[in-house]
């Protein structure tokens, strides 16, 4: 095996920061040690009132060692992935570790230059059907990764679903420790490293709908527009609970939102459900025989809108050892 250039893993961090996180909080931190990756919870970037236990700062860990392993995947350099590898660290969800060389594929490489044109779109969808074929693919690429892909419309789940995102909704909009929290994680600069911007929410919906987006994230200043009627919903599944299958859950949902951006989807979470006791034991009955859902994506056509900005690597990144220099 050719040493790989330090280059690489710049890359790979570069697009593990691309990563999504609830309120783009990016609570995550890496160690580099040699040609290994380790990548850390950062316990500090937690949401205390949404995310008490971390379940969905996991997820995030998870979605970045996803996109570490993509960025080498494209390089031509196989990564074997451990998750939870040391019980006496909870914090250290995962350790990416090369594996030899590989040859690149297509989808290797399209998975990779999506990392970088992916986000959240909180606008409508247009009313244009997710093909069938396209549809399987999401549902393969969280098989891929130990997960699966429930599409609430085919399961006979999306009433109720629904409306326990509404009822979430209406909770939360009710509930002052949770609307500070949220405010405090919005941001009128759209260069901020972190956040929310402005520029990067929604217009106020108009009329009836199945779903209720995130309200805090619509902006007031945008006319009110109708949003899809019964928008594709996507549940991500593992088959097991805890904070392993959480992480694994991550890499699994980010490979699905991958898959969807580089097919020319946009994709935005319906993370309400989850973030309320009352919602999130309801959906764990609705979910039971298939195992834990972790998170459920809106999919559709949406027209473009801006990305969010990151915090460098730099500000991430601990250096215990530099990468060898690529032999010659």
């Amino acid at each position: 095996m050719s040493r790989p250039h330090p280059m690489m893993f710049e890359q790979a961090l570069a697009s593990a920061v691309r990563a999504p996180s609830p309120h783009n909080s990016q609570p995550w931190r890496f160690v580099l040690d040699g040609e290994t990756i380790q990548v850390w919870l950062d316990r500090a970037r937690v949401l205390g009132v949404a995310d008490p236990l971390a379940r969905e700062a996991r997820l995030s860990c998870g979605a970045a060692a996803f996109n570490a392993v993509v960025s080498l995947r494209a390089a031509g350099l196989a990564t074997v992935v451990r998750t939870i590898p040391e019980p006496g660290e909870p914090d250290l969800l995962a350790v990416l570790r090369l594996d030899g060389n590989r040859k690149s594929t297509r989808s290797d490489r399209d998975l990779a230059e999506a990392v970088f044109r992916r986000h959240t779109n909180r606008r409508p969808f247009e009313a244009r059907l997710v093909p069938p074929a396209t549809r399987v693919a999401l549902k393969s690429a969280a098989l891929q990764e130990g997960g699966q892909v429930e599409y609430l419309d085919t399961s006979g789940r999306y009433s109720t679903v629904t409306a326990l995102v509404r009822r979430a909704e209406a909770l939360q909009e009710n509930d002052p420790a949770f609307r500070a929290e949220t405010a405090s994680w919005l941001r009128h600069d759209a260069r901020a490293p972190d956040g929310v911007p402005t520029i990067a929410t929604g217009p106020p919906p108009y009329g009836t709908r199945a779903v209720s987006l995130r309200a805090s994230h619509a902006n007031p200043a945008l006319p009110p527009r109708e949003f899809e009627q019964d928008p594709v919903l996507a549940a991500v599944l593992t088959r097991d609970r805890g904070p392993d299958a959480e992480v694994r859950a991550g890499m699994a949902m980010q490979h699905v939102l991958l898959t969807a951006t580089a097919a020319g989807l946009a994709t935005s979470f319906l993370s309400q459900p989850f973030e309320t006791p009352q919602t999130r034991d309801a959906l764990d009955r609705i979910f039971d025989g298939l195992g834990q859902a972790h998170t459920l994506l809106r999919v559709g056509y949406g027209q473009p809108t801006a990305t969010t900005a990151r915090r460098s690597v730099a500000d991430v990144l601990t250096r215990r050892a530099t990468p060898d220099v690529l032999t010659r």
